[in-house]
């Protein structure tokens, strides 16, 4: 039963690139013909203000970017990316897009562009089952994307970029979906934490041309599905260096539950132009919905609709998906020895290995 409440707190295989070399050049070269809307992005909104003297990190460039009408942007945005195109029109009109994001069809299910009927489809795409293979370590990516910081939280803050933190408790929400005997204990012991445990997190960065499904990171069962309506403000990494607790002020989805180490959760964020988050099975899920109100949160339990133990997921299982860019965050309880096999600001892809024990 799903419910709204009250005030919010490697070694994978892969194909070439579908561009040669040349190309290549060609592109960094010409790189400026791009269509202007191809190369906008709303953290551009504070262009102006940059020339009239005021520096994106002023209180008030931040207070006009975070009101600016992000979440009508998205949603226009998102009505535009599903009208069907004329068969004519699809190969000239998606080639632009896949030229400009450096978009690999090789490794798409269906590389023919003319049997996408809008842009829509296009971002959502289905990969080939070889394009990507799933590591046999405990834990792997659930995306492809950038790594934007991983390592251990900081009693119940988050790093958010170097610099700047948020709160996890405001991320995720107060836990009383849970029986807990006392609410007030310390947010850590409302998520159960085990002392000879610690607490872990990863992000990663979706761009507009990568793959746009995500996957279950490893073997666990989703008890508790939370959707915080909220803004869409760019989550590229130009603009989480400067506005606090973005990702707590973003539309996003948190799932919880449980993995064979304790607590584990997978939130994904949403972002500009991201016209909806899609959970598969879920089909009480509505995100961007204009009657939604930010500052609420609208739970919905898992355990009621699939039994006691929740959704259970296999290790690389098909979880959900975006339209457009936005950004995957895990945080989870592990072992005091485990240790993350990537680096902050490197590329992943699915099932590539996060780490382990």
């Amino acid at each position: 039963m799903c419910k709204a409440t009250g005030p919010s707190g490697s070694g994978v295989q892969r194909s070439k690139k579908w561009l040669s070399a040349p190309r290549l050049s060609i592109k960094r070269r010409f790189g400026q013909l791009r269509p202007p809307f191809l190369r906008f992005r709303s953290w551009q909104l504070l262009k102006p203000l940059a020339k009239a003297g005021l520096h994106p990190t002023t209180r008030v460039s931040r207070a006009v970017y975070t009101r600016a009408p992000t979440r009508l942007l998205s949603r226009l945005w998102g009505l535009l990316n599903e009208v069907s195109l004329p068969r004519w029109l699809r190969r000239p009109l998606l080639s632009m897009y896949v030229w400009a994001f450096s978009v690999n069809m090789q490794e798409a299910e269906v590389e023919d562009l003319n049997r996408y009927r809008n842009l829509g489809e296009l971002f959502r795409r289905p990969l080939k089952p070889t394009a990507r293979s799933i590591s046999p370590q405990y834990l792997v990516s659930p995306c492809d994307g950038r790594v934007l910081h991983s390592g251990r939280t900081r009693g119940s803050q988050i790093d958010q970029v170097k610099g700047l933190s948020y709160s996890l408790e405001n991320f995720l929400g107060p836990q009383d979906w849970r029986d807990l005997e006392d609410s007030g204990l310390p947010f850590l012991q409302q998520l159960g934490i085990s002392p000879s445990n610690r607490l872990y997190h990863h992000v990663i960065y979706l761009a507009p041309g990568d793959y746009h499904r995500f996957h279950s990171p490893t073997e666990w069962s989703i008890q508790q599905r939370r959707h915080f309506p909220g803004s869409l403000l760019s989550v590229s990494p130009h603009v989480a260096r400067w506005v606090p607790g973005l990702f707590c002020q973003n539309e996003r989805v948190v799932l919880s539950g449980q993995w064979q180490f304790g607590f584990f959760s997978l939130t994904a964020v949403g972002a500009t132009n991201v016209g909806s988050i899609r959970v598969y099975g879920d089909s009480e899920l509505r995100t961007n919905h204009s009657r939604h109100v930010k500052g609420k949160y609208h739970d919905c339990s898992y355990t009621e609709q699939h039994g006691a133990a929740g959704l259970v997921l296999a290790k690389g299982d098909p979880l959900g998906e975006f339209n457009f860019g936005s950004t995957i965050v895990l945080v989870f309880e592990g072992p005091r020895d485990f240790k993350f096999h990537i680096k902050d600001g490197g590329r992943i892809f699915m099932g590539e290995a996060l780490g382990a024990p």
